[in-house]
């Protein structure tokens, strides 16, 4: 397993240094080839939802690490926060960067035609996310609970965030951020993989 969390921690290492030549690009270009995106494109939608989206999977992050000792756990949940924390600033980045703002009045996911869909109320703002519910339950948890409900809530989270990174690669107009997007979506697979290993090990699997 040690393995494993090392080829992730390479991996996410690798992954900022990419963030960074992203990040430069974007400013070198003004954002796109195809001019500044549109407050309710596509690009704009995804990175105010996926800056969201990634700032709960930061902060479940930094609750498992309190709540145990587990060496893999809570390295893995060290590098999920770091990589998601900087993708996070990246995101908001671009909306400065285009002159957009951060927030937006229509429905989250509206810029993959998801916008009317159910409230799911309790925090859960969009598809994956924990609920405040759950937040308040993982750190209510402690050793192996509290690592088998984080790895289950982050294996959710990831899901959901695969299907959004996927629509950005989609629909998306900013070259660079199709490209970071599709690198969410290859790195989380991954670490979906991982998380349902470590779940193994603890007699336990995926939620769904």
């Amino acid at each position: 397993m040690r393995k494993h969390i090392g080829w992730i921690a390479g991996t996410a290492a690798a992954a900022l240094v990419a963030a960074g030549a992203i990040t430069y690009a974007v400013a070198e270009d003004g954002g796109s080839s195809t001019g500044t995106p549109a407050a309710e494109s596509a690009d704009a939608g995804f990175a105010r939802d996926m800056a969201v989206h990634h700032q709960q999977a930061v902060e479940m992050s930094y609750i498992v690490r309190d709540r145990t000792k587990n060496v893999e756990v809570r390295r893995l949940a060290y590098d999920i926060a770091q990589t998601q924390a900087n993708q996070r600033g990246m995101l908001l980045g671009w909306l400065d960067l285009w002159g957009l703002p951060k927030v937006s009045a229509k429905p989250p996911m509206s810029w993959m035609g998801m916008g009317d869909m159910p409230e799911r109320g309790d925090g859960s703002l969009m598809p994956g996310m924990a609920t405040d519910t759950e937040m308040k339950k993982l750190g209510t948890l402690n050793g192996k609970q509290a690592e088998i409900f984080y790895l289950q809530l982050m294996t959710d989270h990831h899901k959901g965030g695969i299907h959004m990174a996927e629509g950005c690669v989609a629909k998306c107009r900013v070259g660079v951020e199709k490209q970071l997007a599709q690198g969410m979506v290859d790195a989380q697979q991954s670490e979906i993989k991982l998380m349902a290993d470590m779940l193994k090990e603890r007699g336990a699997k995926p939620r769904s």
